[in-house]
């Protein structure tokens, strides 16, 4: 069978550790004379990650090296997430969907949501927009409160880049984005005890 992406990460040893890294781009200009900034901020923002997996017998570790090559450099892409928060602290609830379509930048309105609830999402959790190849993953910033209609407006962080559609799902659940290598070299190790060491690092897809 054919490989398609974005893949999925493999789960029959579940990972070790991740590094999550917010990059965002900003530039600053600073005088010589009076040392006052001046910040530029520009548009650019996107996840980074480093992924360890456990020490593994070579009939764990292959079918991970087989995963990584599949990946063929960068031209691959997989899912992911934070293993450690794929469920919400808020409430959440209904049926969450986009209010609107066009909708770009760190803010983003849905409707959809369990009426007149306090902390239907709570700060620290994410979403994750859209599906497939252009699925991107987002950290809410503020705790989120729906009215009585159901309507709510998230702070978002990385910035919406790719319009969704109106009346996009919003998952909030095991919520990921597409990511890719950030490298077109994969290397492991193994030792005198046949432990293979796996790590590798990962940047966001942007579309």
């Amino acid at each position: 069978m054919a490989i398609t992406y974005p893949r999925t990460l493999p789960a029959h040893t579940g990972i070790k550790s991740i590094t999550l890294r917010a990059v965002n781009v900003t530039s600053v200009s600073e005088s010589v004379f009076t040392l006052r900034q001046q910040i530029f901020k520009h548009t650019g923002e996107r996840w980074e990650a480093e992924i360890t997996l456990p020490p593994m017998t070579r009939d764990n570790a292959e079918p991970w090296l087989a995963w990584l090559l599949s990946m063929r450099g960068r031209e691959g892409t997989f899912r992911l997430g934070d293993p450690r928060a794929a469920t919400p602290r808020g409430s959440v609830g209904g049926t969450p969907r986009v209010n609107g379509a066009g909708q770009v930048g760190d803010n983003l309105l849905i409707d959809g949501c369990t009426a007149s609830r306090t902390g239907w999402l709570k700060a620290g959790d994410y979403i994750q927009l859209s599906s497939g190849s252009s699925a991107s993953l987002h950290k809410v910033l503020d705790d989120v409160t729906s009215d009585s209609s159901g309507n709510a407006r998230l702070d978002i962080w990385p910035a919406i880049t790719h319009a969704p559609g109106n009346n996009t799902t919003i998952v909030t659940s095991n919520a990921r984005g597409v990511f890719r290598l950030s490298s077109s070299s994969q290397d492991w190790s193994n030792d005198d005890l046949a432990h293979y060491g796996i790590v590798f690092p990962a940047i966001q897809v942007i579309v």
